[in-house]
């Protein structure tokens, strides 16, 4: 026992201490700024005074149908307001919000709402089908909330009743359920389940607090942002963003669909300056036409996370005028656990160097304790020489409580206290780690590792090419040799295989360069995430 006088009489009280949440980014942003514009959506526009009043209902609502402190409560709808409101009326009630990916299938949909034990489950009418066909297959059923959008023409309404009528039974001056403990869970997320059953991701209010302000410090945001929705909630929950918006009293831009005429159309007429999209989104606003790219006439920038981004796909963006920022992370660490910060030292360097620094996954984010690049057998620190191969390693408050009813894999992701993200990389002499590979996904090719991302790094530079992997092909004399299948960009002259090879072995040393080359669309996960497993499969019929 201490007898320090720093710990005697000095103890946690109500005056002194309070619970982190992010809830309460949302109950400030409405008592200082209530007439300030919150959440838009086409002709819908709500202040933070009304988004307030509105998640108490929804929180009011819950409650009175019977959802209990430590429940699920499921959504699946685009980004819509109703969507950015659960993320605080849900845990409001005590509940943990389950934001499930709109582009499942009725199966894997049926799965989550099963072992989520969902007790309410929001419909945007959009996803009825889907949804419909996966309530059809389960046993016990939640109620079901419909969401109308007026803003989309199409789809189904279902449920008990429609979502504005169900918040209506709801108290707008309702306090909620006080946060006692911010090691309860806030939400809960799965993974992709390209293997498998999806895992369930539980996350809690505390590691929802740090990241949401980890983001607005990483990206310099400032108050009052505005913030577009090109990536999903229900990926890792907007990366947190819905209560990064709150925290700084922003406005949430909503998006259904992501084309590339509407992201441009929004930017321009709601002054949107800052997105988040994967490599892909990037990829597609890059190809844009000239004329849907000008007149933006302000700053505008861009966070691009999931997966490596090209060095070109960065070089194009900023060419236009985009700055771009990128992250690293995982759905088991809240998202953006990592930022490739910029470094004063760059600024003389010329734009493709730059695009090559940003490229890199970079340092641990604000509120990230510790990341490492270590040794998965030993959990010792690779040597910081840009070459040698380790794992990511990460831990602290932006780490997940684990996987739902899933012990040992939970046991086997934490480690000698850290969480192996399964992500291959070096760690270079600044202190920055640049990812390799999925340990899965490096080629082996006649005793040489060949990073699939550093081959397609130089695919994406071809200027046909519009999309690329590389994977492992099964070789008799070489062990592995890499296959690449790409897709060209639409108006794009036919190019054969022979060409690509050529191009390949014009910029990369001759043992890297794929030996087969296959044209079309690729297989994708429901997350836009490139399904190598298949593309291995498909490359091994060859």
């Amino acid at each position: 026992m201490s007898h320090s006088p720093f710990e005697t009489n000095l103890d946690q009280c109500a005056a002194n201490y309070a619970a982190l949440t992010p809830i309460s980014f949302l109950e400030r942003s409405a008592f200082i700024y209530p007439n300030k514009v919150a959440t838009v959506n086409g002709e819908v526009r709500r202040t933070w005074g009304e988004t307030l009043k509105r998640c108490r209902q929804l929180a009011s609502a819950l409650k009175r149908v019977g959802v209990k402190k430590g429940e699920a409560v499921s959504i699946i709808a685009s980004n819509l307001p109703e969507h950015f409101e659960a993320h605080f009326g849900v845990p409001m009630v005590g509940a943990i919000l389950n934001s499930i990916n709109t582009r499942l299938d009725a199966a894997t949909v049926a799965f989550i709402l099963q072992h989520a034990e969902a007790k309410v489950f929001l419909v945007d009418k959009e996803f009825a089908e889907v949804a419909t066909a996966a309530l059809a297959t389960i046993d016990n059923q939640p109620l079901v909330i419909g969401i109308d959008d007026a803003s989309f023409d199409g789809g189904e309404m279902i449920g008990e009743m429609d979502y504005e009528a169900f918040i209506a039974t709801g108290d707008k001056s309702y306090r909620g359920e006080a946060v006692t403990d911010e090691w309860n869970a806030i939400t809960l997320n799965y993974t992709s389940g390209t293997t498998g059953d999806p895992k369930g991701v539980v996350y809690h209010h505390r590691g929802a607090y740090l990241n949401a302000a980890s983001n607005a410090l990483s990206w310099s945001m400032g108050m009052h942002p505005v913030y577009l929705w090109t990536l999903p909630m229900f990926h890792c929950n907007g990366w947190c963003f819905p209560w990064t918006i709150a925290a700084q009293a922003g406005v949430s831009v909503s998006l259904r669909h992501v084309r590339a005429d509407k992201i441009f159309e929004l930017i321009k007429s709601e002054k949107v300056g800052f997105f988040c999209g994967a490599p892909i989104v990037l990829n597609m606003l890059n190809s844009a036409p000239a004329e849907m790219k000008a007149g933006i006439d302000h700053k505008v920038s861009v966070m691009t996370a999931g997966a490596a981004p090209p060095v070109a796909v960065i070089a194009g963006m900023e060419s236009i005028g985009f700055e771009v920022t990128h992250v690293y992370g995982l759905t088991e660490t809240y998202g953006p656990c990592a930022i490739c910060a910029w470094n004063d030292g760059w600024d003389d360097k010329s734009a493709e160097e730059k695009a090559v620094l940003k490229a890199r996954q970079g340092v641990r984010a604000p509120m990230l304790e510790d990341m490492a690049v270590l040794n998965p057998e030993t959990l010792e620190p690779v040597p910081q020489d840009g070459e040698t191969m380790g794992e990511i390693f990460m831990r602290g408050n932006l780490v997940m409580k684990g996987y739902l009813k899933n012990p040992a894999t939970t046991e086997k992701s934490f480690r000698g206290g850290w969480f192996a993200s399964g992500d291959l990389a070096v760690w270079h002499a600044d202190g920055y780690a640049q990812i390799k590979d999925r340990s899965k996904d490096i080629i082996i090719s006649g005793g040489e590792n060949i990073s699939s991302i550093e081959v397609e790094g130089v695919l994406y530079a071809h200027p046909h090419i519009q999309e690329a992997a590389v994977v492992a092909k099964n070789d008799d004399k070489w062990g592995e040799t890499p296959c690449a299948f790409v897709t060209l960009k639409e108006g794009a002259p036919q190019v054969s295989e022979a060409e690509v090879i050529e191009f390949c072995r014009e910029n990369m040393a001759r043992f890297k360069v794929p030996k087969n080359v296959v044209f079309g669309p690729l297989p994708k996960t429901s997350t836009g995430k490139i399904q190598k497993f298949i593309l291995r499969e498909q490359a091994n019929s060859l």
